[in-house]
This record gives C-alpha cells, sequence and structure tokens, in this order.
C-alpha cells in the first residue's frame, strides 16, 4: 500500500500514475472489504437459518430499514466525499476538513434521531416492513437492536467513505473488514450458546458496527488523511447543499432499494414464508457478487474524483471505461457457476425447505442471466455522482430500484403469479441499462468538449 504524509503528495499521486494501476490499487482494499461485509450479511442469514424458515425470512423483512439506515449513512459520506475528492485534486485542504467534521457529526446527530424513532414504533414499523404474523415476532426481536446502534451505523458509512474519496480504502478495509469478521465469530455464539436467537444476530451485528466506528475513527489520523475534530463542524447551508448535492443520488439508491426489498416482501409474502425466505436468500447472494464490483467502483471514485478536480477528462473516461469492462468479466464469472449451481447455492442457507430451494433457485437462475450489465449500471453512478452531476446520478440510482423495479414487482406477479415476482428483478435491470448508456454517452461528449477547450487555453497562452 502507498503511503502519503499530506493530501498535497496524495493529490499528485493520483492525477499522475497510470489509470489501470491506479484503480486497481485503490479497489483492491475496497472490494476485499466489501466481500468480508458482504459475507457476514450472508452469515447473519445462515445462522438464523437454522433457527426457521420464519427467521431466516425475519432478516429479509428487516433488511429494508438497514438499507434507509445505510441510506442515511451513504448521503452523508458521498455527498462529503464526492466533495472531499473534488476539493483535494483543486489543493484546498481547509474546506475538504471542514466537510470531512460536519459530514461526519451530521450523520451521527442523524442516525440517533432516525433509531430513536423507530424503537418508539418498533410493533408497526415491522408490519408495515411486511412481516407476517408468524414473521413478526422474529423481526421485532431483530429490528431492536439494529435500530439502537443506528448511529455507529451511519457514522462509520461516513468515515469509510471519506477514507476511500481521499485514496485511503486500506484504512477502510481495516474498520470495515475488522467489524465483519467479529460478527462472523459473535453471530453463533450469541444465536446458539446464549440461546439468543434472531437477537443475538442483530446484537452481534452492533458490537462490530461499533468496533468498525473505532477503527475508522482512527484510520482518519494516518496516512494523510484529514483527522475529525469539532473544532471542525461547522454546518452552514453551502456545506449542506454539496452534500446533498452529492449524497442525493445515494439516498435514492438506497432509499428506492428499501423500497423495493419492502414491495418484494408484500409480493412474496402472498405466497408463503417460504417465498419471502428464498427471495431473500438471492438477495444477499447476489449481493455478495456485486459487493465485488462495488468494491472496484468505489476503488474508481477517487481516481475519478481527483483527476476531475484536476481537469484531467481524459483519464476520466480512461478509468471509467476500465472500471466497467473488468466489472463486467467478474461478474460473468460469478453469474455462469450461479446458473449451474443455483440449487446447491440456496441449499447452503435452508437446505431444509425444499420449497425454499426451488423458488430461490430459479429467481436466481433469471437474475443471473442479465446480472453483468449492472457493471455499466454500477460505474455510470458512481462517475456522474463523484463529478457533479446530480441530476443524472439520481436518475441513474432510482432506476434499477424505483423508476423500473416497484412497477415490475407490482404488475407482473398480477400477470405471471410467483414468476412475475421472480423476474421482476431481471426486467427492471434491462430496462436499467437501457436508460444509463445515453446518459453516459452525453457525459463522455461533456467531458471531451471540456478537455478541448482547455487544450485551446493552453495553445492561446
Amino acid at each position: 500500500m502507498k503511503t502519503f504524509t499530506d493530501p498535497e503528495e496524495k493529490r499528485i499521486y493520483l492525477t499522475e500514475q497510470p489509470v489501470p494501476r491506479l484503480v486497481l490499487e485503490m479497489a483492491v482494499p475496497s472490494i476485499i472489504s466489501m466481500l468480508i461485509t458482504s459475507f457476514y450479511n450472508m452469515a447473519d442469514t445462515f445462522f438464523v437459518g437454522r433457527i426457521g424458515t420464519s427467521a431466516t425470512a425475519a432478516v429479509g423483512v428487516v433488511f429494508p430499514l438497514m438499507s434507509i439506515i445505510q441510506a442515511l449513512g451513504f448521503t452523508f459520506g458521498h455527498g462529503s466525499g464526492n466533495y472531499i475528492s473534488r476539493t483535494l485534486g483543486k489543493g484546498d485542504v481547509d474546506s475538504a476538513r471542514r466537510m470531512a467534521t460536519t459530514g461526519f457529526v451530521s450523520a451521527l446527530i442523524a442516525g440517533a434521531v432516525f433509531g430513536a424513532c423507530c424503537l418508539l414504533c418498533l410493533g408497526g414499523l415491522v408490519n408495515l416492513l411486511g412481516a407476517t404474523p408468524t414473521i413478526a415476532p422474529y423481526a421485532r426481536d431483530y429490528a431492536r437492536f439494529i435500530l439502537i446502534g443506528t448511529p455507529f451505523m451511519c457514522a462509520s458509512l461516513v468515515l469509510n467513505n471519506q477514507l476511500r474519496f481521499q485514496g485511503s480504502a486500506f484504512y477502510g478495509m481495516i474498520g470495515m473488514g475488522a467489524g465483519a469478521i467479529l460478527n462472523i465469530a459473535l453471530d453463533p455464539l450469541f444465536i446458539f450458546v446464549l440461546d439468543m436467537g434472531v437477537a443475538g444476530a442483530a446484537l452481534a451485528t452492533i458490537l462490530s458496527q461499533i468496533v468498525s466506528f473505532c477503527l475508522l475513527l482512527r484510520g482518519c489520523t494516518r496516512g494523510g488523511n484529514i483527522a475529525i475534530h469539532l473544532r471542525e463542524f461547522k454546518p452552514s447551508w453551502a456545506i449542506y447543499k454539496e452534500i446533498i448535492r452529492g449524497g442525493t443520488p445515494s439516498l435514492f439508491r438506497q432509499g428506492l432499494g428499501s423500497v423495493a426489498t419492502i414491495c418484494l416482501n408484500y409480493a412474496a409474502g402472498i405466497y408463503g414464508d417460504a417465498a419471502i425466505a428464498g427471495m431473500s436468500i438471492v438477495t444477499r447472494v447476489l449481493m455478495f457478487a456485486n459487493s465485488a464490483v462495488i468494491g472496484l467502483g468505489q476503488g474508481f471514485q477517487p481516481v475519478c474524483g481527483f483527476n476531475y478536480g484536476a481537469r484531467r477528462f481524459d483519464r476520466v473516461r480512461k478509468a471509467f471505461w476500465f472500471t466497467v469492462t473488468l466489472g463486467f468479466c467478474l461478474l460473468v464469472v460469478f453469474c455462469t457457476v450461479g446458473i449451474v449451481f443455483a440449487p446447491s447455492i440456496i441449499a447452503i442457507f435452508r437446505k431444509e425447505d425444499l420449497e425454499v430451494i426451488e423458488i430461490g433457485a430459479l429467481s436466481l437462475r433469471l437474475q443471473c442471466v442479465v446480472y453483468p450489465f449492472t457493471a455499466f449500471i454500477v460505474g455510470a453512478n458512481m462517475m456522474l455522482q463523484t463529478i457533479g452531476k446530480p441530476v443524472r446520478a439520481s436518475i441513474v440510482a432510482a432506476a434499477r430500484s424505483g423508476l423500473f423495479f416497484v412497477p415490475a414487482i407490482l404488475i407482473l406477479p398480477q400477470v405471471f403469479d410467483l414468476f412475475g415476482v421472480q423476474i421482476s428483478q431481471m426486467v427492471a435491470d434491462i430496462l436499467s441499462l437501457g436508460l444509463s448508456i445515453p446518459l453516459v454517452i452525453g457525459t463522455m461528449r461533456e467531458m471531451k468538449r471540456m478537455q478541448a477547450q482547455d487544450e485551446l487555453l493552453r495553445a492561446q497562452q
């Protein structure tokens, strides 16, 4: 790992080194962190699956709530991180410091308020999330501990993203990875040895998040990164405008992802707890595959932000196409495995229930057919968000889970019954790709024009 002593040294490195090397160097820690985090999400599902089908479904029911918490964290984290990378690319360290602390503290406060409000209406909340009467008791036990730890989850996501956008994904990997590994170790202890059931899985998650929070906060003081100092907490409309501008796409992506999962739970719930459990398992499995692509995209983002801020538009375009091509190839490999071994993959989580395996295996195969193209969608969203194109980025972010999936999950089951539930995500992915392509082409042309203008000005000087 390349180490830096100050932000200026980091800026020079990120704007001068070969692009493929930089993307991979930034991406490897992020990919490792994302894979470990996704693995512990699957570990929750695996260990809870030993309790029963309704308990497994409860994890899926609470997942939209966790997505909303993540939406808060990503909004502040991506909003502040995008701004930090661009301002550091310009050499403006003071503005980056103010943004880092203000984004962190604001997320901590927002997480505390959100968690407290949800705890006050927990019973009605799990019903709203799509819990059936048999799932609701497990969902309440799981959600209670998750909500208590909401401030730490939000703040950890902010710190992790700020470190990534500064080109220090290694420190983010240490923080998030250590928490994930601890979670995997604590799950069987709390669930089975201490006999806490699904509540034990949630408690393990929150304790792990607190450990991650502490390690990430420490990482901000190393490697030329911007440290968090409360004296730099200077909330203002100008700062929050930048956070909203850079974080709104994340809010759309995660928030609509939560709405989409709620709709999926309701649509699948008509066909019983086994349908909810099966679709929940498929979601976790595909998240594992997508985590590698997201990690690759997270390696692209600091390269994109620094070079866009330095007006090195040729390097931004080159980094984008390298990231999308490599991500597509990775997903092709994973989806081939998913199609061939779908029943065995689902059986890992719930081998006792043949109905869960049957529903989940078909859904996994259908989604794997088109899933590699999400590499382009993810890359498009990350590029547009990082370079400060909030409207276009928000459209791409909203497309997959909101604009196309929600109508699909509401309409297709009316025509095709359970099969309509299983093909809804595949249909949404195809339509999202079609929407993303012209937005990316238009943005690439804009960068070419700006590059040509810069070259003309240099020639005239």
